[in-house]
């Protein structure tokens, strides 16, 4: 029988040889800032790869061949100081909105999806029974249910076993070592795919799926971790730390991970200053260089003159993003919604104003709401009558070849896109528009945002009315002055950012 003592020095050796952590425990070294910086910069590095990788369509096994390269030439080896050091950093850098958190979320469940696969058999078990906490099923449990579960393995894999087959199969793989019990909800995929049994509130997970218990717990964990790295941010960091580490986390945000989550400060000058855009530009830009998400949006509210809710989310936080102010803004909703009838100012004032200028930070908690990322386009799935979310995943085939048409696409090119949706390949295939529409020019590391896209065709588009000497776009239009006074006594305000 082991002492307390041996059990935890016993469950220190497993977890040493595991090559994974749950990031449950800050690193307690000391350590110097410069190191610091270099640690969080390389996973940067590599968790940008991840994204691009993801975006670009790259199947499962090159993204984990891509992983394990990078890894290696960052230095970034699982569990090391380098790796437990940049993980809790770049909490800090992305946990203060929830585009940021959620874009860091995928990438680094993906990198932790990679080093699970590594892992041998042995390690995995272990890892789910000391760290997860999840015990193999007893005895009498399983000759009870074994058939049920045989039954339930056959289903789940395309080649069971047959015939003679089967006896010596279910020697090898349909042993009571090899399934976990588990509270389903905790693994609501394979419950939805059916590739588990369910009893009485628990599933009967066999190894060869035990990955997605693993990949729920991380993500659920660390998902938990960034909401408390934000309320701690807030509380303590941002105050204690404003002249020594805060420089250094926020400027890992600029570095290559850290695209723009285009909040507020887009609605007071457009992205990367495209300028401020006004109401009646509206037209010309979304013929010009609205993705097809946005167009989608835009057509349905000129054509319906309303939205529903999340239509009309998507659609304000994409247009805060492109420069739109909140008063052009209200200007733009209330003439569309108002030309519906039985919609009349007073109704568009009861109803529709709040919604608009709680988009913007000024009602409610007054947060700064940013737009729609394409994960979170992607995610949504729009009911009958609605419009939000991507076209490239709710359209169907012969509705999103009629729209590529439009935009005057040539029909080889509409087909290879139409494919790529098809596919599932949404990001690359919005990409391709980007490049069918802008002669060939293309979107360099991907596309991660509908306001990028945006972004992006305006310099394209005007690349010399729109820009200066340092190649940043100047401001179509001049700020009002009142905004004008605001914008300066808020970068007053600010902390210094030291450059990295």
């Amino acid at each position: 029988m082991l002492t307390e003592k041996e059990k935890r020095e016993a469950k220190q050796l497993d977890r040493e040889s595991y090559n994974v952590s749950l990031y449950d425990q800050p690193p307690n070294e000391d350590i110097k800032l410069e190191e610091f910086e270099k640690y969080a910069l390389d996973r940067v590095r590599l968790l940008t790869a991840i994204e691009n990788a993801l975006s670009s369509g790259k199947k499962p096994e090159e993204l984990q061949e891509l992983i394990k390269e990078k890894t290696k030439s960052l230095k970034l080896e699982p569990k090391s100081i380098a790796d437990e050091v940049s993980h809790y950093a770049l909490r800090l850098a992305f946990c203060r909105t929830e585009s940021l958190r959620r874009q860091f979320l995928t990438s680094e469940v993906q990198l932790f999806k990679a080093r699970f696969r590594e892992m041998k058999g042995a390690d995995k078990a272990k890892f789910i029974e000391h760290e997860l906490d999840y015990n193999s099923m007893d005895s009498k449990e399983f000759e009870k249910l074994k058939d049920e579960l045989m039954d339930v393995l056959c289903q789940a894999r395309s080649t069971g076993p047959r015939g003679k087959d089967r006896e010596q199969w279910m020697m090898s793989e349909h042993k009571r070592s090899k399934y976990y019990k588990v509270k389903f909800e905790n693994v609501y995929q394979l419950v939805k795919m059916r590739d588990v049994l369910v009893k009485k509130g628990f599933a009967y997970v066999h190894e060869s799926a035990v990955d997605a218990i693993v990949m729920t717990e991380f993500r659920a964990k660390l998902s938990k971790n960034l909401g408390l790295a934000a309320k701690r941010w807030n509380a303590f960091v941002e105050s204690d730390e404003r002249a020594r580490l805060v420089p250094v986390i926020n400027s890992l945000r600029t570095k290559e991970l850290g695209r723009s989550d285009y909040g507020s400060d887009n609605a007071n000058g457009g992205p990367s200053g495209t300028g401020i855009v006004l109401n009646k530009e509206l037209q010309r830009l979304a013929e010009e260089s609205f993705p097809l998400c946005a167009k989608n949006l835009f057509k349905a509210v000129k054509h319906e003159h309303h939205l529903r809710h999340e239509g009309r989310r998507q659609l304000q936080l994409y247009l805060k993003g492109i420069g739109l102010p909140l008063e052009e803004a209200l200007v733009f909703f209330k003439t569309e919604f108002t030309k519906k009838p039985g919609c009349n100012n007073e109704k568009f004032e009861k109803d529709y104003a709040y919604g608009v200028r709680h988009s913007y930070g000024k009602e409610g908690k007054r947060v700064d709401y940013t737009p729609h990322s394409c994960m979170k386009c992607i995610a949504a799935n729009p009911s009958k009558g609605e419009y939000h979310g991507c076209p490239f995943k709710t359209f169907s085939e012969e509705a999103l070849g009629a729209a590529l048409s439009q935009m005057k696409i040539e029909p080889s090119k509409v087909t290879d896109i139409v494919k790529k949706a098809k596919n599932k390949h949404y990001q690359l295939a919005c990409s391709d528009v980007f490049e069918a529409v802008h002669g060939g020019e293309f979107i360099e590391g991907g596309l991660h945002h509908p306001n990028q896209y945006y972004e992006q065709s305006r310099k394209v588009l005007n690349p010399k009315t729109n820009e200066d000497s340092d190649g940043k776009e100047k401001q179509a239009v001049p700020t009002p002055p009142q905004q004008k006074e605001e914008q300066t006594a808020a970068a007053a305000a600010a902390p210094k950012v030291v450059a990295a």
